[in-house]
């Protein structure tokens, strides 16, 4: 009986046992693969900033010359729904004299957009165009792939197949054979950054470059004999 008891206990532990030395026989590697796209998309922020004697006059004049900007803008086909207000102040101006005493000598009113523009073929038009109406600040431009996703497909196969080249290394390196997939995860995909470039009033050459995509993913596979 206690022989019994013994080998039932035995048993029952070799199951226990069993799913975790499964799990060890494993190997878990990450893959990584990078795509150079284009950018097909461009965002920009532009305004305009005006100086006046009082808070009315500065108010008055921006508004007057920012309206000609938003139509200069919208005149080269940017819908609406791509403008957006980024940016309205009104700050006081003040001059401090030798004795330290300030002065208040006017007003300055800003207002600013973000557009979007969805074909970057009319970057430069966007900006020569709302330069030319009155535009006389800009944060920068931000150039976009929109289709990242898309774009990261082939990627993402080379990402599998780097992960599967590594594991072979691994597996081989210590005597045993590569099994079954167990799990594949994947990062966010990420692109080099590109900043809001500064830039000053007026007609520049602009150069998109490309846009380095990447894939991470991270594969588990199955160790055999």
């Amino acid at each position: 009986m206690l022989v019994t008891r013994v080998l039932l206990a035995l048993f029952v532990a070799a199951i226990a046992l069993a799913p975790a030395q499964a799990v060890e026989r494993s190997v878990t590697v990450t893959g990584e693969a990078t795509v150079a796209v284009a950018p097909d998309a461009a965002v920009i922020r532009i305004g305009v900033s005006s100086q006046d004697k009082t808070a009315r006059e500065a108010s008055d004049a921006n508004a007057k010359q920012m309206s000609a900007v938003l139509a200069a803008i919208k005149d080269t086909g940017i819908a609406e729904r791509d403008i957006q207000t980024s940016r309205l102040s009104l700050q006081p101006q003040y001059d401090t004299n030798k004795s330290g005493t300030a002065r208040l000598t006017g007003f300055q009113a800003t207002n600013q957009v973000t557009v979007r523009i969805r074909d970057i073929d009319k970057l430069a038009t966007v900006l020569d165009r709302a330069i030319a109406a009155g535009a006389n600040e800009m944060s920068g431009i931000e150039f976009v792939v929109t289709e990242q996703s898309r774009m990261l497909d082939q990627a993402r196969d080379d990402a599998i197949a780097d992960a599967r080249r590594k594991a072979e290394l691994y597996a081989k390196a210590a005597g045993v054979k590569l099994g079954n997939v167990i799990s594949i995860s994947e990062e966010g995909p990420t692109a080099q950054p590109r900043p809001m470039q500064a830039m000053r009033a007026g007609s520049v050459p602009i150069a998109p470059g490309e846009q380095t995509l990447r894939a991470i993913v991270t594969v588990s596979y199955e160790l055999t004999p």
